[in-house]
């Protein structure tokens, strides 16, 4: 054979063997994410978060795939039949960069789906609601990406120094409620700008990142913190952006007050008096970073009021030597009971959620879960209901059939009730977002 031919063939093989390799990747990611895909569209509107996520046009789609590429969290969107399509929705924080990604428009964010609606207050350019001076930046106000709220916080902060709202003598320029990171945002907007400032916090300094599992990621990328700076870091773990808000905390002389939790705000002449258990004070304006969470979401079953329940996991040491049960479905409830797992300073580790089917999760936490599973780490107690608690044991109800399981911990990670109620009684205006932008 010609040596022409021999170097040919050759060129040919280099290039069609890492082809071939790629085209049977691709095609195994593709049915990997149709079966995926399948399980979400089983749950209806249940496998949809009402929080914002992306909502595809499917005429338009071209299954380019440069929104998959595109999103920081992986694995929420997926390529079937040639379209893009959630596979992970309830892992989504709307960051949007699904949508700058896409070639044709095909995608927007919405809040909410067409039966399922998300009441969120009503703000205008600058986060202002309808009552002068109460701002709401966050979560709270449908942005859970900690980038972005810190972005809305630095917006409003700066809004409320042009407003030229000051307080009275004796009154502070604002109060910031909560210390998470839209709150953290927006003390250092207004404190920039020279305001006096207090921030007011129902539990501990960083909101509810402070109450995540230890070394859990809860960022990426480039954060700017108005009137501070640049942070540059490619991840960033709880532990560093805790550490991170301290050092500003401390360099800043940042004014917090922890464990108020705020009960009303009453409109007070030009200013708002906002009190709680134990506060009182009066400011010209409010800036509300709340979370969504809210109080816990309880299970109401008999025994629920024993002090092995909680309702957070801030370190596993804490249940050295105990038999816990991790109660719920989602990224939460998963990262508490791997986080236990890992420590391996429990007895044992359990995982109970009403549905057969672990389809809230993020992929890579899924993975790890499974793992756990199989491992024995974390055992599962899939399609089961707790229906009471006792000092020595958890009953659990699947079916028709009840089992009665030895525990001396129960977690209960099931979600929160948004303080929507508050909002109501200050008389801030509400909307309902029904798969809406």
């Amino acid at each position: 054979m010609p040596s022409s031919w021999v170097a040919m063939a050759a060129l040919v093989a280099a290039a069609g063997v890492p082809y071939l390799i790629w085209t049977s990747l691709d095609r195994r990611k593709h049915r990997r994410a149709a079966v995926v895909h399948a399980d979400i569209v089983s749950l209806g509107d249940e496998g949809v978060p009402i929080s914002l996520h992306p909502m595809i046009d499917l005429d338009d789609c071209i299954g380019s795939g440069a929104c998959v590429r595109a999103c920081p969290e992986k694995d929420i969107l997926g390529i079937t039949d040639g379209r893009a399509r959630l596979i992970n929705p309830m892992a989504c924080v709307g960051h949007g960069a699904c949508m700058a990604a896409c070639p044709v428009g095909a995608i927007k964010l919405v809040f909410g789906t067409a039966t399922r609606g998300i009441e969120l207050p009503k703000v205008d350019a600058s986060f202002e609601t309808s009552q002068p001076g109460v701002y709401v930046v966050g979560e709270l106000g449908g942005m859970g990406l900690i980038r972005n709220a810190v972005a809305q916080a630095g917006q409003a902060g700066d809004a409320i120094a042009r407003s030229g709202r000051r307080g009275r003598a004796g009154e502070l320029d604002a109060i910031v409620v909560g210390a998470g990171p839209a709150g953290l945002g927006s003390a250092l907007a207004l404190m920039a700008h020279g305001l006096r400032v207090l921030v007011v916090e129902q539990s501990s300094f960083g909101g509810a990142i402070a109450h995540y599992p230890r070394a859990k990621v809860v960022m990426t990328g480039t954060l700017e913190l108005p009137g501070f700076g640049t942070v540059r870091r490619k991840t960033l773990s709880k532990e560093e952006l805790l550490a991170l808000w301290d050092d500003i905390r401390q360099r800043t002389r940042m004014p917090v007050r922890e464990g108020i939790r705020v009960e009303s705000l009453v409109a007070d002449g030009a200013s708002w008096r906002v009190r709680g258990d134990g506060f009182d004070e009066r400011a010209a304006s409010v800036v509300l970073a709340l979370g969504r969470r809210g109080a816990p979401r309880q299970l109401d079953v008999p025994g629920e009021e024993l002090a092995k329940v909680s309702y957070r996991m801030i370190e596993p040491t804490g249940f050295a030597g105990q038999r816990v049960l991790v109660v719920g479905g989602g990224n939460a409830a998963a990262d508490c009971a791997l986080g236990l797992a890992d420590a391996q300073v429990a007895t044992s580790v359990g995982l109970s959620y009403r549905r057969r089917e672990l389809a809230r999760l993020r992929a890579s936490v899924r993975d790890r879960l499974e793992a756990a599973f199989a491992s024995g780490a974390v055992t599962p107690y899939l399609g089961t209901e707790v229906t009471r608690i006792a000092p020595d044991h958890v009953e659990l109800r699947r079916g028709d059939a009840v089992e009665l399981l030895a525990n001396d911990a129960v977690i209960v990670q099931i979600g929160g009730t948004a303080p929507n109620d508050l909002l109501r009684t200050i008389g801030i205006e509400l909307i309902e977002k029904r798969g809406q932008a």
